[in-house]
């Protein structure tokens, strides 16, 4: 590999209580331009698949980040989306009835809806290595 893992370790938390899971990723390394939003999405839908199979509510997903950073081959582009402004966040379904890891594993694209999704324009920028 040419980089070690950015996401050093994740781990679940349950409150037995009110019977919700929570999710907490610690980052050792976080492009926020091109990586984190797709970090949280990632993280954020495998809190709803485990929360699924679990028959917990899902709650909380926290994201611990050290190396925090954006690319200098990237400003033009953090400035360009900083002009957006956001839109309302969208609902992931899972379509699917999943009960077991086993079930995860076999989801398809097809098993899944993004309700009131809404994007701007596509921003391209290089990864860096």
């Amino acid at each position: 590999m040419l980089l070690p893992p950015c996401h050093a370790f994740f781990q679940f938390n349950v409150d037995t209580t009110n019977k919700k899971l929570n999710l907490q990723l610690y980052q050792r390394s976080a492009d926020m331009f091109l990586w984190v939003p797709f970090n949280i999405a990632s993280y954020s839908t495998l809190l709803l698949l485990v929360a699924k199979i679990t028959w917990l509510k899902p709650w909380v997903f926290t994201h611990t980040l050290w190396d925090a950073h954006i690319y200098n081959n990237h400003i033009d582009q953090v400035n360009e989306q900083l002009w957006n402004k956001p839109y309302p966040l969208p609902e992931l379904k899972i379509l699917k009835d999943i009960k077991t890891l086993e079930d995860i594993e076999k989801l398809e694209w097809e098993d899944f809806e993004l309700i009131w999704y809404k994007s701007h324009w596509v921003i391209k920028a290089p990864v860096a290595v």
